[in-house]
């Protein structure tokens, strides 16, 4: 083999679905990437007007102050044009979006090679989802991110955008059809794609089962504003903060949500004969995953009001009149958190006979405050699981 021909990188084509702040990150990052074709798939006119008035592309600011810049290959709303010759496809957007994209995109993956679909995060049973969605298209190789590889903050859409925290190793599964050769060919276009290692779990379980926004978003808004929160029936004087500003009560609510997914785990485990001890406690999982951007790691607590990954996150205010706000109860906190997350928690612990009170506590006042379900995660979740 000559020098010239050794020094070919061959192109991947990547495809990113959703204009928000983890999906113009991605974007960005991958496009540094030699021989990464970016494409952008948003209904952001926003994003996509601004992008093409840009003389720079987007471009992300850095941790330490520096920036990246990246002309994407193209930026559209049409599935058809930007899923044409798709590799790997990376969906961002929020899980009560995900159904209608799965289904919009489905037709237009390509049939004659392997696509990689992801979900970052994969929660939610993205891999029940997408396997009902691409029934069809035995191609498609199905896998999830146990969460973010990065906190993005600060968007302008098709502008701009901030990364904060990076976790210092990524986690990714794929869906129980999937074989070993794409189990690994996945495996190598991820760490192309990512600078921090990236590891495969066995079972997609240990993504569905870590304990993430629905927990920890449902309990700090329960600690504030549920029925003994200090704030219940009150509104705020000035914007809040999700985690510097979390209550003792919220703290309090989010470990005993977590204990008792822990519970469930072992529920699963014992049921269907899996191994889910990779799937740590949430306080464990935040201290691992952000090291030593955290000031006090003695307690849930303090992990969060000192995690520096997580300063200046606003929690979800509208205004109330007279200058004052409540909690916005169309956020993706309840439509996505409560109505795709604890939804399929409550429903496995019910069952497999495993009770959850304070994740049902938590569950039941948000579908209240958030009047009701519409859809949920369980529009897509097997009736005949656990079988």
């Amino acid at each position: 083999m000559t020098a010239k021909r050794a020094n070919i990188v061959s192109t991947l084509d990547v495809v990113v679905c959703g204009g928000g702040r983890t999906g113009h990150l991605a974007a960005v990052l991958f496009k540094q990437v030699p021989g990464v074709r970016v494409t952008l798939l948003t209904q952001n006119r926003e994003a996509i007007e601004h992008y093409r008035c840009s003389e720079t592309g987007v471009t992300a600011t850095m941790p330490d102050g520096t920036t990246r810049s990246a002309r994407l290959d193209a930026i559209t709303s049409e599935p058809e044009a930007g899923l044409a010759g798709a590799d790997v496809v990376v969906v961002t957007v929020p899980a009560h979006v995900r159904p209608p994209l799965l289904e919009a995109i489905a037709r237009h993956l390509p049939s004659n090679k392997p696509v990689y679909v992801g979900a970052i995060p994969g929660f939610c049973g993205f891999d029940w989802l997408a396997e009902r969605a691409f029934a069809a298209r035995p191609n498609v190789v199905i896998w999830g991110m146990k969460d973010v590889a990065h906190i993005a903050s600060d968007l302008v859409p098709g502008r701009s955008v901030r990364m904060g925290g990076a976790k210092s190793t990524l986690y990714v599964a794929t869906h129980a059809r999937e074989s070993h050769a794409s189990r690994e060919a996945l495996l190598a276009h991820l760490k192309r794609l990512y600078a921090a290692p990236v590891e495969l779990l066995d079972d997609y379980l240990e993504i569905t089962l870590t304990p993430g926004n629905p927990i920890m978003h449902s309990a700090v808004i329960y600690g504030l504003i549920g029925p003994y929160g200090q704030w219940h029936g009150k509104a705020f004087s000035e914007p809040l903060r999700w985690w510097t500003d979390c209550p003792d009560l919220g703290a309090y609510f989010l470990e005993r949500s977590d204990e008792e997914n822990q519970s469930l785990c072992k529920a699963i485990e014992h049921r269907m004969g899996v191994n889910l001890s990779s799937v740590k406690s949430l306080k464990q999982e935040i201290v691992e995953a952000y090291a030593d951007q955290i000031g006090d790691a003695a307690t849930m607590l303090s992990v969060l009001r000192t995690n520096r990954a997580y300063d200046g996150i606003e929690a979800p205010l509208v205004p109330a009149g007279d200058g004052r706000y409540v909690i916005d109860k169309t956020h993706r906190a309840f439509r996505e958190d409560v109505a795709y997350g604890l939804a399929l928690l409550v429903e496995m612990g019910r069952r497999l006979d495993t009770p959850l009170p304070h994740i049902e506590e938590v569950f039941r006042w948000s579908v209240s405050y958030m009047d009701g379900l519409r859809h949920s995660a369980l529009d897509y979740f097997p009736e005949t699981w656990p079988a």
